[in-house]
C-alpha cells in the first residue's frame, strides 16, 4: 500500500472515529425543554386501581432518608446518595391512587401562619359572622409513616471483554438497590394497621470499543468510543414509593381496613396481580417458618440413591 492510500485510510478512519465518538458522547440533543416526569409501570398501576368506597384522609409528616449514605468521592463528601424529597413523592402517589386525600402536615406552620394573616386582616364587622374562606382544618384518619431505609451499592457487578488484532470491546455493569418502608398508623389508638417494604433495583452499564492498529510502517490508527447509562436514583425511589402505596392499599383490602366501592372490582386484573405477589411473599415467609429437620439431608440422599 502506497503512502497516499495509507493517508486516505487514516483520514477515513479518523472521520469514522470522530463520528462514533460524537454519537457516544451526545446521543441526544444537548438542550431540551422541561417536561413532566415520565410515568413508570407502577405509576400506571397506581392510577388504574379500582375506586374505593370512600377516600381516606391521611397525613404525611415526613418521609426521611434513613440510609445515612453519601455519594462517593470525588462527587461529593456531603451530598446524600438518595433524594431528600421522599415526602413529596409519597403525597403525589397518594393523590394519584385515588384512595387517599392528603392533608398538609409537613409544612403545617406555613399554613397556620397564612391563616393567622387572614384572621388579622378581618374587619370588626367580619368578626361577627362566619367567614366561609377560612374553615376548620380537616383532621386525618391515618398517618403514613416510613422512609428510605436502605441504599446498597455494588450489590452485583460484572463485565466481559474481548480483543483481537488491535480491535477490542468491553462491557461492564453494576447493580444497586434502594429499599423503602411505608406503614399506616391509626390516629385513634396509635395501632399500626399495615406495613410494607419494597425494593427497587438500579442498573448501570458501560460499553467501550477501541481500535489500536498499525495501518502502515509508521502510521498508527487509534480510535475509541464508549457509552454509559445510569438509571436516575430519584426516579427509582419514586417507583419504590409508588409500589409501596399500591401494596399498602392491597394489604388494607385484605385486612378490611378499607373497602372497594364495588365488590366486583376485587377481580380487577391490576388488583389481582398485586394480590398474587403478596401471596407469593406470604408463601416465602411460610418456608422460613419451617422447623429445621436434622434428618432432611439424609432423606434427600436416600431419595436420590446416593
Amino acid at each position: 500500500m502506497n503512502r497516499s492510500a495509507v493517508r486516505a485510510t487514516l483520514a477515513l478512519a479518523s472521520v469514522a472515529a470522530l463520528t462514533l465518538g460524537g454519537c457516544a458522547v451526545a446521543p441526544e440533543s444537548v438542550s431540551s425543554n422541561a417536561t413532566l416526569t415520565p410515568p413508570t409501570r407502577i405509576t400506571r398501576d397506581l392510577v388504574h386501581l379500582p375506586p374505593p368506597k370512600g377516600r381516606v384522609l391521611a397525613a404525611v409528616y415526613g418521609f426521611r432518608d434513613l440510609t445515612g449514605q453519601y455519594k462517593p468521592s470525588p462527587d461529593s463528601s456531603f451530598s446524600s446518595q438518595v433524594t431528600q424529597g421522599g415526602a413529596s413523592f409519597l403525597v403525589a402517589s397518594m393523590r394519584d391512587s385515588g384512595w387517599f386525600t392528603p392533608v398538609e402536615r409537613e409544612n403545617l406552620q406555613d399554613l397556620l401562619t397564612e391563616r393567622k394573616i387572614m384572621r388579622a386582616l378581618e374587619t370588626p364587622d367580619d368578626k361577627n359572622r362566619a367567614i366561609p374562606q377560612i374553615g376548620a382544618l380537616a383532621p386525618a384518619s391515618v398517618i403514613l409513616e416510613g422512609g428510605i431505609v436502605a441504599y446498597d451499592s455494588n450489590v452485583r457487578t460484572g463485565g466481559a471483554g474481548v480483543g483481537y488484532l488491535g480491535i477490542s470491546g468491553s462491557q461492564q455493569y453494576r447493580v444497586d438497590q434502594v429499599t423503602v418502608n411505608l406503614r399506616t398508623v391509626d390516629i385513634r389508638n396509635g395501632q399500626i394497621l399495615n406495613s410494607v417494604s419494597t425494593t427497587k433495583t438500579i442498573y448501570s452499564y458501560q460499553v467501550d470499543i477501541g481500535v489500536y492498529k498499525f495501518v502502515g510502517f509508521k502510521d498508527l490508527l487509534q480510535a475509541e468510543a464508549g457509552l454509559t447509562r445510569n438509571e436516575p436514583a430519584q426516579l427509582c425511589v419514586k417507583e419504590a414509593i409508588e409500589s409501596a402505596v399500591v401494596h399498602l392499599i392491597v394489604q388494607g383490602l385484605k385486612n378490611q381496613t378499607w373497602a372497594l366501592k364495588d365488590d366486583k372490582d376485587w377481580y380487577d386484573p391490576t388488583l389481582q396481580r398485586y394480590l398474587q405477589e403478596d401471596h407469593r411473599y406470604a408463601a416465602e415467609m411460610d418456608k422460613l417458618d419451617t422447623p429445621y429437620d436434622p434428618t432432611r439431608i439424609d432423606k434427600a440422599k436416600s431419595s436420590t440413591g446416593s
